[in-house]
């Protein structure tokens, strides 16, 4: 597909100004659509939003052009837009006494409310690609579900230098650009480079050093304090759309991408990444992830969904288009697609987020935490992040007996459930529960529960173990002996902080 069809982002800031006057904005979308319109949106029904866009407003006039992708009168095109310049530059064609946009422009809210919009190739804001034009090879897609997660756990600290890898249509490069000094973005794709620099002027961020080229290649031996990726990460029968198929056989480009990570991250600096991993037959598969991880760094691994081969196949056939073809044409592809997984001896996909910390401590104590959690979360986690890591360096430099010196709080958000049948004395057991974050929620004991009811920060955890055997006629001595692997799994999963870092 070309580039020299796209738009010129000379003249970004009157386009700009144009619509941030019509309130063609995520706020403004959501008060003129109401929210089941707002919310069909995602699921690629545009019935509901055309309905509630039949004035004449230019904002009415904006929603069809840009984001449902229908012609719109001249006239109306021209009170809501300065229209001679958007259409010498390449936004919009004039037909007859109507009007049609060449990309699809999408209104994004930014983390701290900034008015952003997210060019792409058209059909593929609305919903993600559903077949929508991406059967073409170099289409660069929108916003979707996957691109929000990952600027979701990125973690937000300003930084000198920042890599969005495979940047797409630069959603994460546009975040990148409020807290780093410098941004560079690589793309496979030259459409991508494109769109990129589309985003970020019509957004009005500081622009990026845009390359071109596959993983790693474009920045050589660069190093920075932050790598983003969301990459082609589909595990396919060959590389038919450059947007999901990475080219190499199996989970091969997530591994070789998050092994390459490590060299080019500097000492401190995170890299976050989404990816498929196989689940292969006679392997478990935390250790394969645990292979990927690079020397030097600490690791986070999420699994939060997993998918048989027949679930997966279908997923990405639809998403393609695919389903829309003739039945032979879709049967053998589909065929195709479970030779693949045959052949590799793979029985189910796993999705999930990667984030890697370089540190001097991983060196030789490397902490990697594999875990399963599909439960829902609170976004956004970059904070969370940071707080896991910062766990970990704890823990890794506490014994048992230094835990039991070492004073702790209960975390903020946390609450306490207890669970019996009514009218009993005491309860069958005690479930400790995160609202924030991770939401992470655990069962305790009695001595947990009565632990880290007491946790304020006042007493040393050895004195209030002797506090509860007192009271529970306990062995003091046997309960600190026993306790402080309790106490350990508390505070790595966030349920009890150091007094020291709360």
């Amino acid at each position: 597909m070309s580039t020299t069809s796209l738009p010129a982002p000379d003249r970004s800031p009157r386009l700009r100004e144009a619509l941030l006057a019509a309130a063609f904005t995520a706020d403004g979308l959501l008060d003129l659509l109401g929210a089941p319109a707002y919310a069909a949106l995602a699921r690629s029904e545009t019935v509901p939003a055309l309905r509630a866009t039949r004035g004449d407003s230019p904002l009415d006039t904006l929603v069809r052009l840009f984001l449902l992708q229908r012609p719109v009168a001249y006239e109306s095109a021209r009170a809501a837009l300065p229209l001679a310049e958007c259409i010498e530059d390449g936004w919009v064609v004039q037909e007859g006494d109507e009007v049609r946009a060449t990309v699809d422009v999408r209104p994004y809210g930014g983390p701290e409310g900034q008015d952003w919009f997210i060019v792409s190739d058209l059909g593929c804001a609305v919903g993600g690609a559903s077949g929508i034009g991406s059967h073409e090879e170099g289409v660069v897609l929108g916003v979707g579900g996957a691109s929000t997660t990952l600027a979701g756990i990125t973690v937000r600290t300003p930084v000198a230098s920042a890599l969005d890898l495979g940047t797409g249509s630069g959603i994460q490069a546009l975040h990148a650009s409020q807290y780093a000094t410098r941004v560079t973005a690589t793309d496979l794709n030259p459409r991508a480079l494109v769109f990129t620099r589309l985003t970020l002027a019509l957004s009005g961020a500081a622009p990026a050093d845009l390359r071109e080229g596959s993983l790693f290649e474009p920045v050589d031996a660069e190093t920075y304090d932050l790598i983003v990726s969301n990459p082609p990460f589909v595990i396919s029968p060959g590389a038919r759309l450059t947007y999901r198929d990475g080219g190499m056989g199996g989970d091969d480009l997530c591994r070789t991408l998050v092994q390459q990570s490590g060299d080019r991250l500097n000492d401190g600096g995170y890299a976050h990444f989404l990816a498929n991993w196989q689940h292969v037959e006679g392997e478990e598969w935390q250790d394969r992830l645990r292979s990927w991880v690079p020397r030097g760094c600490d690791a986070w691994i999420v699994q939060r969904e997993v998918q048989d081969i027949t679930q997966y196949a279908e997923l990405w056939l639809r998403d393609s288009g695919d389903h829309r073809t003739e039945p032979a044409q879709y049967a053998a592809r589909y065929d195709a697609w479970l030779d693949e997984f045959e052949a590799r001896k793979t029985k189910g996909v796993g999705f999930g987020w990667i984030t890697l910390r370089k540190a001097e401590s991983a060196v030789e104590n490397p902490s990697v935490v594999i875990e399963e959690w599909p439960h829902p979360v609170e976004q956004p986690l970059g904070a969370a992040v940071v707080a896991h890591f910062a766990r970990q360096d704890y823990l890794r430099t506490h014994d048992d007996a230094a835990l039991l010196a070492d004073r702790f709080t209960l975390a903020a958000e946390v609450m306490q459930e207890q669970v019996g049948l009514p009218g009993a004395e005491d309860p069958e057991h005690v479930v400790l529960r995160q609202n924030r974050g991770m939401r992470r929620a655990t069962k305790v004991d009695a001595v947990g529960a009565g632990f880290a009811g007491v946790c304020d920060g006042s007493l040393p955890a050895g004195r209030i173990l002797d506090a509860i055997a007192q009271l529970m006629n306990e062995d003091p001595v046997l309960l600190r002996d026993r306790t402080p692997q309790a106490i350990r799994l508390l505070v790595e999963e966030g349920f009890l902080e150091p007094a020291g870092q709360a």
